[in-house]
């Protein structure tokens, strides 16, 4: 069957990109939200998008217009104001990443869509079985995760349950494709691909400032120049807001019953209770507030090579396990992480660069010195050393 009408619940900024996605690709979009405000937000940005494509020269104002005129904005999420999500045959959720908030909305979900439309969830780590379990046709539950801001980033992440259907799962695939987004088959773990792996990038930067190797003007400065990352680790955490990282960060430790390798960091704990949220609040890592001075880093390359190589090993190392542990393949994990976060090169094909027993000797030396089990090598990176094969090697090792 194909995809027709397109529901989304949740207006705010990644709901209501993906609901814009959806218009723009034909579909009519029923969008709802529980906040009226955050109605008349995504209607406002609707409206501004269609005007930059018109004034881009990408849409005729006839074409924007039609656009627009896809859109039916529902206030309320009941039973009785979701009414019209009955003509949906695909429905996905975008709103607060809170377990039992999002079981509740499938709940009430299921009393209005029909039998054979596909409930999806955007969730960025929460585990899609849990969501299934609230519903009465598990079979129809789906995770697709799309990045933000959803019209430009072309990364979504498929993650199939292990009650979903295989057809559900394909044809949220073929949806996504037709959307002209990149699609990966991510399984149903915490964190699914790109938030697993990238946990070590902000993570090991903070175990690093925490340890005054050096501040956080220092580690961006070398994560930027030297490693060739677009953001630093703390500008990357202020932009997106303390809030939504820790949080991600506080879900996959506590799905992973405590993996040191994905601990939390407290001075980031710290900032959170502060209400350092970042950009949004004006401080985090840094001070954004007017006249502030931004702090200069260190520029030593020595101490920056030093940054870098720790950083860029325990990367490394979370992309080798994801692949090991059947997270995703091989091509997938690399696409993820380029598509994804705008990483500069695939993770594997950088690990094999640097050396797969170098990523390891850097690892055990660090486990050795701190005797913490986050720095343990990968099973697959140490069968790769002893092997002589490339991590990029498709075959299970």
């Amino acid at each position: 069957m194909n995809i027709g009408t397109v529901g989304v619940i949740g207006a705010g900024a990644m709901g209501a990109g993906i609901a814009q996605v959806a218009a723009m690709h034909r579909h009519d979009v029923v969008i709802a939200d529980a906040h009226p405000m955050a109605l008349v937000k995504a209607r406002t940005g609707h409206e501004k998008a269609m005007l930059r494509e018109v004034e881009k020269g990408r849409l005729t104002r006839e074409a924007a217009d039609a656009v627009l005129a896809r859109f039916t904005y529902v206030s309320g999420v009941s039973v009785a104001e979701l009414a019209p999500f009955a003509a949906c045959d695909f429905v996905i959720e975008a709103i607060i990443e809170q377990l039992d908030a999002k079981k509740e909305l499938f709940r009430t979900l299921e009393q209005v869509i029909r039998d054979d439309a596909i409930l999806a969830s955007n969730t960025s780590s929460l585990s899609i079985a849990a969501l299934a379990g609230a519903c009465r046709h598990k079979d129809r539950v789906v995770g697709v995760h799309f990045f933000n801001p959803a019209p430009v980033m072309p990364l979504v992440e498929i993650i199939p349950a292990i009650t979903t259907d295989v057809s559900v799962a394909e044809r949220s695939r073929a949806l996504a494709d037709s959307w002209r987004k990149t699609t990966v088959m991510a399984a149903d773990t915490p964190g699914f691909i790109v938030n697993r792996v990238a946990r070590p990038f902000y993570g090991e930067a903070m175990r690093i400032r925490e340890e005054g190797i050096a501040d956080c003007a220092t580690i961006d400065w070398a994560m930027k120049t030297i490693g060739g990352f677009r953001m630093g680790p703390f500008e990357l955490t202020d932009f997106i807001g303390h809030d939504v990282n820790f949080a991600v960060t506080r879900s996959v430790f506590d799905a992973m019953y405590g993996d040191p390798r994905y601990r939390p960091s407290l001075q980031q704990q710290r900032l959170l209770e502060a209400g350092w949220l970042g950009r949004k609040t004006g401080r985090g890592f840094y001070d954004y507030a007017e006249g502030a001075v931004m702090p200069a880093p260190v520029e030593d390359p020595s101490l920056g090579q030093g940054i870098v190589d720790r950083i860029l090993a325990m990367l490394v190392n979370e992309a080798v396990d994801a692949v090991h542990f059947g997270v995703c393949s091989v091509a997938d994990v690399e696409l993820a992480m380029t598509t994804g976060v705008n990483y500069p090169k695939g993770l594997l094909a950088w690990g094999d660069e640097i050396g797969a027993a170098n990523v390891q000797a850097r690892l055990q030396a660090l486990h050795f010195e701190t005797g913490d089990d986050r720095y343990r090598p990968s099973v697959r990176l140490r069968r790769a050393v002893q092997a002589g094969v490339s991590l990029t090697d498709p075959r299970r090792l």
